[in-house]
């Protein structure tokens, strides 16, 4: 069928969504009609406006103009009228902190997020052993021992019961920890005489023997015996990855530490036209390359599908696996104050080479001690060497001392947050922290009402990678059972208007692409979704239960509900 043809309206009106959508690829000279549309216009931040349309006019994958029946008077002649019987289209969702190859590795391997226990941990990975004879080693994540009934770190030994021939290494839900078997220690070489790394601990038994589990640079012990994945099983992972983010209605993510080889991997794919949705790569700060990579300069690409000027530095661990590193200890364990993964130090060093090549500085810091650390430092870098235009980042930004908060608008900072984490953490965060410094965590409209851009993410695969589970945790503060009631520090949630903001258009600010994303306006990239309930109508309880029906990047249909059925 062609793709430029004449719809009439009467006929659209019998049709089913997903059959127009089916057989649509618009490209250019496309006009919607019919649709229960919303958009944040320019600028970014606390200025934007929600504004509702009807009608929407592509051109050449971009914009021409959005608005009701006067735009439909005025272009009744387009080549493509496609009536979308009132359904609601929002522009294309960005998430601001993933990890591409870290979604599609998890697609390939066993998944624990659901495990209720140790045991149940340890027969999941025993079946899927059972199934992948052929590996060398199997790997796995997503566990939460918080989540089991025992609410302990494993040990290598309820691996070893069950599977002990090969090596098994299993990173927790945050990926700031993991649990090996006795094989996969062997062959790392740890055994009670080995020392945990700068940054990193490796966990011993009364006895001094290693129990399985180590924390943040201590699991480069292991990871760097694990045979690398080949070129092609990496293209494969990003494949299945992309199709997992634009079956949810993202169009953009913005990559959290990709490596020299990610690199290269994503320009071979934007080269053969095989990515459906838009990269913004964080350069890993740990990847040996940097210093190339950061003398090459930023790259972006002409269509905006892969742009490269940002660089990822980790000052802490997480709060789950008690390497956050806090001011005071520890609430649930005294005497520990988490793990500064890059010390103070090297992370001047980083920024001495990092910000004169004018690429932003996107520094992942999740306790206060490091948050603090990072703002003294990123302060210190600007009276030094400047680059406050910028536009850095910190990145979580998950527990802030109440006196640093006002410190991210005074120093120009992005605040890069992930709602899910708050509705993921509720159960754990004040036993960590104790409620007294509850007041400075999670704190989203606290940095909105003063002005401070946040960008709203998933961490996925940490978290699930749905953006409408991140809106309804924005706006609820609950969990998707709806608990607890009312919300929890509900005083911190957001308005509708302000998650979608912070998932559209101050997500692409915090990329420097608010001029060509996030927003539904003349002249951006035509980069939307159609879903099947009006966010801004259901019962705020329900906004995670909404579905994308069809997802678009610059015009082209890259995902529609019914393709799996073509």
């Amino acid at each position: 069928m062609s793709l430029s043809r004449r719809f009439s309206l009467t006929s659209i009106a019998t049709a089913s969504i997903t059959s127009i959508l089916l057989s649509t690829t618009a490209v250019a000279d496309t006009l919607y009609t019919n649709a229960n549309g919303y958009t944040l216009t320019s600028p970014a931040g606390e200025n934007a406006v929600l504004q509702q349309f009807s009608s929407m006019l592509i051109d050449n994958g971009k914009i021409k103009a959005i608005g009701g029946d006067e735009l439909n008077e005025r272009y009744s002649n387009t080549d493509d009228i496609i009536n979308l019987q009132g359904k609601t289209v929002l522009p294309g969702l960005i998430d601001a902190h993933g990890h591409v190859l870290g979604l599609g590795n998890s697609l390939l391997q066993v998944d624990l997020r659901d495990s209720t226990s140790v045991k149940d941990a340890a027969q999941r990975v025993k079946r899927y052993a059972d199934t992948q004879q052929s590996l060398p080693w199997i790997t796995g994540r997503s566990w939460n021992q918080e989540n089991w009934e025992e609410k302990r770190f494993p040990r290598a030994s309820d691996l070893d019961e069950l599977v002990n021939e090969r090596p098994v290494w299993l990173t927790r839900v945050d990926g700031h920890a993991g649990w090996a078997n006795s094989e996969a220690l062997r062959l790392a070489g740890i055994d009670k005489d080995t020392v945990s790394p700068d940054g990193g601990e490796i966990v011993k038994d009364e006895n001094g023997q290693p129990t399985g589990v180590l924390i943040d640079n201590a699991m480069q012990l292991v990871e760097k015996v694990i045979p690398e994945a080949s070129f092609e099983q990496q293209r494969k992972a990003f494949q299945l990855a992309f199709e997992h983010l634009v079956e949810r209605g993202i169009t953009s993510v913005h990559d959290a530490g990709i490596s020299a080889d990610e690199v290269s991997v994503y320009k071979g794919l934007h080269n053969q036209e095989l990515m459906p949705l838009r990269i913004y790569g964080m350069l890993a700060a740990t990847e040996p390359k940097l210093p190339q990579l950061l003398a090459e300069g930023p790259y972006q690409t002409d269509d905006d599908k892969l742009t490269i000027r940002s660089v990822k530095i980790y000052a802490d661990g997480a709060l789950g696996s008690r390497g956050a590193a806090l001011i005071e200890d520890y609430s649930d364990d005294h005497g520990n104050h988490g793990l500064m993964v890059t010390s103070q130090e090297q992370m001047m060093s980083l920024y001495r080479l990092i910000i004169p090549h004018g690429f932003q500085v996107n520094t992942h810091a999740i306790g206060d001690r490091a948050n603090r650390v990072v703002l003294n430092n990123i302060e210190q870098a600007y009276e030094t060497i400047g680059g406050r235009n910028l536009r850095n980042r910190i990145e979580h930004s998950q527990i802030v001392h109440p006196d640093d908060l006002h410190r991210f608008k005074e120093l120009n900072l992005v605040a890069s947050m992930q709602p899910t984490h708050a509705t993921s953490d509720k159960n754990m965060a004040e036993d960590r922290l104790g409620k007294e410094r509850m007041e400075g965590a999670y704190a989203w409209q606290t940095f909105l009402q003063q002005g401070t851009i946040v960008a709203s993410g998933s961490d996925f695969p940490v978290e699930l990678a749905n953006p409408f589970y991140g809106l309804h945790a924005a706006v609820t503060r609950q969990d998707r059972e709806n608990m607890p009631e009312g919300g929890w520090y509900a005083d911190e949630s957001m308005s509708r208007a302000q998650a979608l903001r912070s998932f559209t258009i101050d997500a692409a600010y915090a990329a420097w692409q608010e001029q060509e994303l996030g927003s539904l306006e003349p002249g951006k990239w035509a980069d939307f979704i159609i879903v099947d309930q009006d966010p801004f109508a259901v019962d705020a309880t329900d906004i995670w239960r909404t579905d994308v029906e069809a997802t678009f990047v610059a015009g082209e249909r890259v995902y529609s509900k019914g393709d799996n059925n073509e």
